[in-house]
Protein backbone atom coordinates (compact mmCIF):
# COMPACT_ATOMS: atom_id res chain seq x y z
CA UNK A 1 0.00 0.00 0.00
CA UNK A 2 1.50 3.43 -0.96
CA UNK A 3 2.15 5.78 1.49
CA UNK A 4 -0.44 8.91 2.57
CA UNK A 5 0.90 12.09 2.16
CA UNK A 6 0.48 12.78 5.83
CA UNK A 7 3.29 9.26 5.71
CA UNK A 8 5.43 10.76 3.40
CA UNK A 9 5.74 14.65 4.85
CA UNK A 10 6.41 12.83 8.65
CA UNK A 11 9.40 10.39 6.66
CA UNK A 12 10.66 13.93 5.28
CA UNK A 13 10.70 15.92 8.06
CA UNK A 14 11.62 13.33 10.79
CA UNK A 15 14.81 12.16 8.75
CA UNK A 16 15.93 15.29 7.85
CA UNK A 17 15.83 16.09 11.12
CA UNK A 18 17.13 13.51 12.94
CA UNK A 19 19.93 13.55 9.98
CA UNK A 20 20.92 17.16 11.07
CA UNK A 21 20.15 18.44 7.69
CA UNK A 22 17.48 20.75 9.58
CA UNK A 23 19.61 21.49 12.65
CA UNK A 24 18.35 22.53 16.45
CA UNK A 25 17.17 25.98 16.53
CA UNK A 26 16.32 26.02 13.07
CA UNK A 27 12.21 27.48 12.26
CA UNK A 28 10.02 26.00 9.99
CA UNK A 29 7.16 27.72 8.85
CA UNK A 30 4.00 25.62 8.20
CA UNK A 31 2.80 27.62 5.23
CA UNK A 32 6.25 27.05 3.47
CA UNK A 33 6.06 23.52 4.64
CA UNK A 34 2.94 23.14 2.68
CA UNK A 35 4.29 24.85 -0.25
CA UNK A 36 7.44 22.94 -0.48
CA UNK A 37 5.71 19.51 -0.41
CA UNK A 38 2.88 19.91 -2.06
CA UNK A 39 0.65 19.39 0.78
CA UNK A 40 -2.12 20.54 2.48
CA UNK A 41 -1.92 23.22 5.59
CA UNK A 42 -4.49 20.26 7.87
CA UNK A 43 -1.76 17.61 7.02
CA UNK A 44 1.19 19.60 7.59
CA UNK A 45 -0.68 20.46 10.93
CA UNK A 46 -1.43 16.88 12.01
CA UNK A 47 2.45 16.01 11.18
CA UNK A 48 3.79 19.14 13.26
CA UNK A 49 1.56 17.87 15.99
CA UNK A 50 3.43 14.36 15.92
CA UNK A 51 6.41 15.49 15.76
CA UNK A 52 5.86 17.79 18.91
CA UNK A 53 4.88 14.73 21.12
CA UNK A 54 8.05 13.09 20.15
CA UNK A 55 9.62 15.67 21.64
CA UNK A 56 11.55 16.78 17.84
CA UNK A 57 9.88 20.43 17.79
CA UNK A 58 8.00 22.94 19.03
CA UNK A 59 5.69 24.88 17.45
CA UNK A 60 4.29 28.71 18.36
CA UNK A 61 2.00 30.93 16.81
CA UNK A 62 4.36 33.80 16.59
CA UNK A 63 7.58 32.10 15.99
CA UNK A 64 6.87 29.06 13.74
CA UNK A 65 7.87 25.41 14.02
CA UNK A 66 11.42 25.52 15.92
CA UNK A 67 13.76 22.19 15.72
CA UNK A 68 14.40 20.79 19.15
CA UNK A 69 17.96 19.43 20.24
CA UNK A 70 18.23 15.21 20.31
CA UNK A 71 18.44 15.36 24.14
CA UNK A 72 14.69 16.85 23.97
CA UNK A 73 13.55 13.95 21.49
CA UNK A 74 11.84 11.05 23.00
CA UNK A 75 14.50 8.03 21.47
CA UNK A 76 12.10 4.94 23.15
CA UNK A 77 9.67 6.28 19.68
CA UNK A 78 9.83 3.75 17.37
CA UNK A 79 9.88 5.94 14.22
CA UNK A 80 12.88 8.25 15.95
CA UNK A 81 14.46 4.65 16.22
CA UNK A 82 13.62 4.31 12.35
CA UNK A 83 14.96 7.45 11.01
CA UNK A 84 17.70 7.15 13.01
CA UNK A 85 18.74 3.94 12.14
CA UNK A 86 18.02 5.08 8.44
CA UNK A 87 20.17 8.09 8.48
CA UNK A 88 24.39 8.56 9.52
CA UNK A 89 23.55 8.10 13.36
CA UNK A 90 23.04 4.40 12.58
CA UNK A 91 25.84 3.42 14.02
CA UNK A 92 25.26 4.92 17.72
CA UNK A 93 21.53 3.88 17.41
CA UNK A 94 22.71 0.50 17.00
CA UNK A 95 25.38 0.75 19.62
CA UNK A 96 22.18 2.18 22.16
CA UNK A 97 19.90 0.04 21.01
CA UNK A 98 22.09 -3.10 21.41
CA UNK A 99 23.23 -2.16 24.84
CA UNK A 100 19.59 -1.55 26.26
CA UNK A 101 18.46 -5.00 24.70
CA UNK A 102 21.54 -6.85 26.52
CA UNK A 103 20.28 -5.02 29.82
CA UNK A 104 16.68 -6.09 29.54
CA UNK A 105 15.82 -9.31 27.50
CA UNK A 106 18.06 -11.25 29.30
CA UNK A 107 15.87 -10.38 32.56
CA UNK A 108 12.58 -10.78 30.96
CA UNK A 109 13.97 -14.26 29.52
CA UNK A 110 14.28 -14.78 33.54
CA UNK A 111 11.20 -13.54 34.54
CA UNK A 112 9.52 -15.44 31.66
CA UNK A 113 10.82 -18.54 32.73
CA UNK A 114 8.71 -17.85 36.02
CA UNK A 115 5.51 -16.82 35.23
CA UNK A 116 4.78 -18.17 31.06
CA UNK A 117 2.03 -20.60 30.95
CA UNK A 118 2.10 -23.55 29.03
CA UNK A 119 0.69 -22.38 26.01
CA UNK A 120 2.95 -19.40 25.61
CA UNK A 121 5.90 -21.94 26.61
CA UNK A 122 4.97 -23.92 24.03
CA UNK A 123 4.17 -20.84 21.30
CA UNK A 124 7.51 -20.07 21.93
CA UNK A 125 8.92 -23.85 21.67
CA UNK A 126 7.34 -23.57 18.27
CA UNK A 127 8.81 -20.60 17.08
CA UNK A 128 12.83 -21.23 17.59
CA UNK A 129 12.70 -24.59 15.88
CA UNK A 130 10.88 -23.14 12.92
CA UNK A 131 13.63 -20.19 13.50
CA UNK A 132 16.28 -22.65 13.57
CA UNK A 133 14.46 -24.66 10.13
CA UNK A 134 14.11 -21.19 8.35
CA UNK A 135 17.77 -20.21 9.65
CA UNK A 136 19.02 -23.20 8.24
CA UNK A 137 17.97 -22.65 4.35
CA UNK A 138 18.78 -18.95 4.41
CA UNK A 139 15.55 -17.97 4.29
CA UNK A 140 15.93 -14.39 5.77
CA UNK A 141 12.94 -12.77 5.33
CA UNK A 142 10.80 -14.98 6.81
CA UNK A 143 13.72 -15.78 9.28
CA UNK A 144 13.08 -12.06 10.41
CA UNK A 145 9.58 -12.67 11.25
CA UNK A 146 9.88 -15.24 13.08
CA UNK A 147 12.44 -13.49 15.01
CA UNK A 148 10.65 -10.34 16.08
CA UNK A 149 7.65 -12.86 16.99
CA UNK A 150 10.40 -14.88 19.14
CA UNK A 151 11.81 -11.83 20.87
CA UNK A 152 8.15 -10.49 21.56
CA UNK A 153 6.88 -13.73 22.90
CA UNK A 154 9.66 -13.58 25.55
CA UNK A 155 9.35 -9.85 26.44
CA UNK A 156 5.25 -10.68 26.69
CA UNK A 157 5.60 -13.52 28.65
CA UNK A 158 7.68 -11.83 31.26
CA UNK A 159 4.71 -10.63 32.81
CA UNK A 160 6.30 -7.13 33.56
CA UNK A 161 3.66 -4.60 30.74
CA UNK A 162 6.26 -1.99 30.32
CA UNK A 163 9.07 -4.41 29.45
CA UNK A 164 6.47 -6.12 27.16
CA UNK A 165 6.02 -2.45 25.80
CA UNK A 166 9.49 -2.44 24.29
CA UNK A 167 9.04 -4.96 21.45
CA UNK A 168 7.88 -2.04 19.22
CA UNK A 169 11.73 -1.01 19.60
CA UNK A 170 13.17 -4.73 19.47
CA UNK A 171 11.21 -4.65 16.16
CA UNK A 172 12.60 -1.86 14.54
CA UNK A 173 16.13 -2.74 15.41
CA UNK A 174 16.03 -6.30 13.78
CA UNK A 175 14.59 -5.34 11.16
CA UNK A 176 16.73 -2.84 10.40
CA UNK A 177 20.39 -5.22 11.00
CA UNK A 178 18.29 -6.84 8.52
CA UNK A 179 17.81 -4.86 5.50
CA UNK A 180 21.20 -3.06 6.59
CA UNK A 181 22.51 -6.08 5.66
CA UNK A 182 24.60 -6.82 8.83
CA UNK A 183 23.14 -9.79 9.07
CA UNK A 184 24.90 -13.12 7.90
CA UNK A 185 23.49 -14.61 4.76
CA UNK A 186 22.65 -17.24 6.59
CA UNK A 187 22.41 -17.43 10.67
CA UNK A 188 25.67 -19.09 12.86
CA UNK A 189 24.25 -22.48 13.85
CA UNK A 190 25.15 -21.01 17.47
CA UNK A 191 22.77 -18.30 17.47
CA UNK A 192 19.66 -20.68 15.99
CA UNK A 193 20.51 -23.01 18.84
CA UNK A 194 20.46 -20.30 21.94
CA UNK A 195 17.38 -19.40 20.32
CA UNK A 196 15.89 -23.07 21.18
CA UNK A 197 17.93 -23.34 24.67
CA UNK A 198 15.98 -19.73 25.54
CA UNK A 199 12.79 -20.91 24.53
CA UNK A 200 13.63 -25.04 26.57
CA UNK A 201 14.49 -23.12 29.66
CA UNK A 202 11.46 -20.95 29.62
CA UNK A 203 9.73 -24.44 28.83
CA UNK A 204 11.63 -25.67 31.77
CA UNK A 205 10.81 -22.92 34.10
CA UNK A 206 15.08 -22.84 34.87
CA UNK A 207 15.11 -19.12 35.20
CA UNK A 208 18.57 -19.17 35.54
CA UNK A 209 19.27 -21.02 32.21
CA UNK A 210 16.98 -18.80 30.31
CA UNK A 211 19.11 -15.55 31.48
CA UNK A 212 22.31 -17.21 30.33
CA UNK A 213 20.96 -18.35 26.60
CA UNK A 214 19.33 -14.67 26.49
CA UNK A 215 22.51 -12.89 27.76
CA UNK A 216 24.67 -15.33 24.70
CA UNK A 217 22.56 -14.06 22.00
CA UNK A 218 23.07 -10.46 22.69
CA UNK A 219 26.66 -10.77 23.41
CA UNK A 220 26.77 -12.43 19.83
CA UNK A 221 24.55 -9.89 18.19
CA UNK A 222 26.94 -6.81 19.45
CA UNK A 223 30.15 -8.46 18.59
CA UNK A 224 28.56 -9.28 14.92
CA UNK A 225 27.45 -5.29 14.62
CA UNK A 226 30.02 -3.85 16.54
CA UNK A 227 32.03 -2.74 13.50
CA UNK A 228 29.12 -0.08 12.61
CA UNK A 229 30.24 1.75 16.05
CA UNK A 230 33.97 1.02 16.74
CA UNK A 231 35.30 4.19 15.83
CA UNK A 232 32.51 5.99 17.19
CA UNK A 233 32.90 8.56 20.48
CA UNK A 234 30.29 7.87 23.10
CA UNK A 235 27.91 10.69 23.08
CA UNK A 236 28.09 13.35 25.92
CA UNK A 237 24.21 13.24 28.14
CA UNK A 238 25.69 15.17 30.80
CA UNK A 239 23.65 18.22 31.32
CA UNK A 240 25.89 21.41 31.16
CA UNK A 241 26.79 23.11 34.30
Amino acid sequence: MAPTLHEQLLQTLGTRIVGGELAPGTVLHAEQIARDEGVSRPVVREVVRVLQAMGLVAATKRVGIRVRPAEAWNLYDPLVIRWRLAVGSSGGQLRSMTELRSAFEPKAAELAAQYRDDRDAAKLLGLALEMREVGRAGDLKRFLELDIAFHRFVLTASGNEMIAQLERIVAEVLTARTEQGLMPHQPHEDALELHVRVAEAIWARDSGEAHAAMDRIMRRTAAEVSVTWSDLPRPSILPEA
